[in-house]
C-alpha cells in the first residue's frame, strides 16, 4: 500500500510539473551577443523560466506553442517611460483634475499596451502626479501579482528636484502659489539635507530606481531648458543615498554643465543628453555612463497644439543640438541604453525609438542590443535581455528579421512574460 501512494505522489508530481512545461518551436531566434539568428528555435520552458534551448530531447505530452516561421528575440526593454501619464490635450492639467485612484488606471492601461507591443521590462522613471503615494509602484506590485497586464515595472518613484525647476509639477501649469505647493516627499527639495530626504523616502516606500533633474527641462514652464539646477553637492547626495540601498540614478540633463556635473557625480545614466561636448563623451566613456537618448521623440510631430508657446519655443531649439549631440556620441561609442519618454512616444508605439536610433547611427543589432542586453546590464538585471537557458521567459516573435529591417519590431506578433502567453497572431 505504502508503494502505491508513493508511486501515485511520484505521478502527480511529475505530470504537474510536465503540466508547467512548454514548447515554443519557431523558425530561428536572435542571439543578441553575436547578433546572429540561429536555427532552429525550440525553446523549452518551465516555471516561467528558459529551461533549454534547443534540447536534444523533448518530454512526451507537452504543450507545443507553434510560431513556425517566426523569429523568436528576448523581449525588449524601455528605459524612460511615464505610465502614468498621457500626451493628450490639457495634459497639464491632470495634475490637478485626475486623483491617485483613476491616475493608476490610467497607468494600467498603458502599461497593457506596452506590454502588447513586445516590451516586457519597464522603467518608470518619475511620477507625473503630485501624490504622495507612489503610483508606479503599486504597478509595479500590481504587475508581479499578476493583477494587471503589464510588462515588469522598475519604478522610480517621484523625480527629484529643484522649487521651481523641472521635477516641480506646478510648473507643468504654471500654478499659482499655494495651488500646489511640494515637498520632499513629493521630490521637490532644496539643499543636501532635503534631497536626502527626498531620496530616502521613495526607496522606503519602494522605488527600485531614483531619478533626478540634473538641469532645466522643456515641458516645463522654466526660462531655460538646459540650466543645471541641483547643485553638485546635492547631485553627489542623492547617488551616495541610492548606492547605500544599491538603487541607481538616472539623471534627466539636457546642458553640458549639469550632464558633466551628474556624470561626475556618479549617475548611472544620463537621460535625453541633448548638448554633448567632448569632454562629457570622453567622461561617459570613462565611467562607464550610459546614455537615455530619447531620441524618437525627435521624429515625431511635437503635438504644439497641446503645448504652451514658450514650450514649442524651447523644444524646436534643443531637438536639432540633441540630433547632433546623439548622433556624435553613438559614433564615440558611448553606451545606449533604449527609453522612449513614452507619453512622448505614445505607450504602445514604444519601438518607434529603434528606427529612430538606427537613423542616428547605430547598426541594427546594436539598436536591439540597446533594447535588451544594455538595460540589463545597466541595471545589474542578470535574468533577463537574452535567449538563454535559466533566463526569464519574456519573448517575443515578429515575422521577418529584424537585422533586415528593424521597423518590424513595431509590428511583434507574439508576446510571452514570465512564460505566459500575452499576445499570439496567427
Amino acid at each position: 500500500m505504502k508503494r502505491y501512494l508513493l508511486f501515485i505522489i511520484l505521478f502527480l508530481s511529475y505530470t504537474s510539473i510536465q503540466g508547467q512545461q512548454k514548447l515554443i518551436k519557431a523558425a530561428s531566434y536572435l542571439d543578441v551577443r553575436s547578433g546572429k539568428l540561429v536555427k532552429p528555435a525550440n525553446l523549452l520552458i518551465e516555471n516561467g523560466l528558459i529551461k533549454s534551448v534547443n534540447p536534444k530531447t523533448i518530454p512526451d505530452n507537452i504543450e507545443v506553442i507553434d510560431l513556425s516561421g517566426k523569429i523568436l528575440l528576448p523581449g525588449l526593454m524601455d528605459m524612460h517611460v511615464h505610465l502614468d501619464m498621457d500626451f493628450e490635450d490639457n495634459y497639464q492639467y491632470l495634475l490637478v483634475t485626475e486623483n491617485t485612484s483613476k491616475n493608476s488606471l490610467r497607468g494600467a492601461r498603458n502599461a497593457e499596451k506596452t506590454l502588447l507591443s513586445g516590451f516586457t521590462t519597464v522603467r518608470n522613471i518619475g511620477q507625473v502626479h503630485p501624490s504622495i503615494e507612489l503610483i508606479g509602484v503599486a504597478l509595479s506590485e500590481a504587475s508581479d501579482n499578476g493583477w494587471i497586464v503589464a510588462p515588469r515595472i522598475i519604478p522610480c518613484g517621484h523625480m527629484i528636484g529643484i522649487t521651481g525647476g523641472h521635477a516641480d509639477l506646478s510648473m507643468m501649469g504654471g500654478y499659482a502659489e499655494n495651488i500646489m505647493d511640494l515637498g520632499p516627499k513629493n521630490g521637490t527639495a532644496d539643499g543636501t539635507e532635503e534631497v536626502l530626504k527626498a531620496t530616502r523616502y521613495q526607496i522606503k516606500h519602494g522605488a527600485k530606481g531614483i531619478k533626478i533633474m540634473a538641469t532645466a527641462g522643456v515641458l516645463s514652464l522654466e526660462e531655460s531648458v538646459g540650466a543645471q539646477q541641483l547643485t553638485n553637492e546635492e547631485m553627489v547626495t542623492i547617488v551616495e543615498e541610492a548606492k547605500r540601498h544599491n538603487v541607481t540614478v538616472a539623471a534627466h540633463a539636457h546642458g553640458t554643465t549639469g550632464i558633466i556635473a551628474a556624470i561626475n557625480a556618479g549617475v548611472t545614466s544620463i537621460e535625453h543628453g541633448s548638448i554633448l561636448n567632448d569632454e562629457a563623451i570622453e567622461l561617459m566613456i570613462e565611467k562607464g555612463t550610459y546614455l537615455v537618448p530619447t531620441t524618437g521623440i525627435m521624429e515625431i510631430p511635437l503635438g504644439n497644439e497641446k503645448m504652451n508657446p514658450k514650450l514649442v519655443e524651447k523644444a524646436e531649439y534643443i531637438i536639432p543640438l540633441a540630433i547632433k549631440s546623439h548622433e556624435k556620441a553613438i559614433k564615440a561609442g558611448v553606451k545606449i541604453a533604449l527609453g522612449t519618454d513614452a507619453p512622448l512616444i505614445p505607450h504602445g508605439r514604444n519601438a518607434l525609438e529603434l528606427s529612430a536610433m538606427v537613423k542616428r547611427g547605430m547598426t541594427t543589432i546594436d539598436a536591439i542590443r540597446a533594447a535588451t542586453v544594455n538595460p540589463a546590464e545597466m541595471l545589474n538585471l542578470h535574468d533577463r535581455g537574452e535567449i538563454k537557458e535559466g533566463f526569464l521567459a519574456d519573448i517575443i516573435a515578429v515575422e521577418i528579421s529584424p537585422l533586415e529591417n528593424i521597423k518590424t519590431l513595431e509590428n511583434v506578433v507574439f508576446v510571452m512574460k514570465g512564460g505566459k502567453i500575452y499576445k499570439q497572431e496567427q
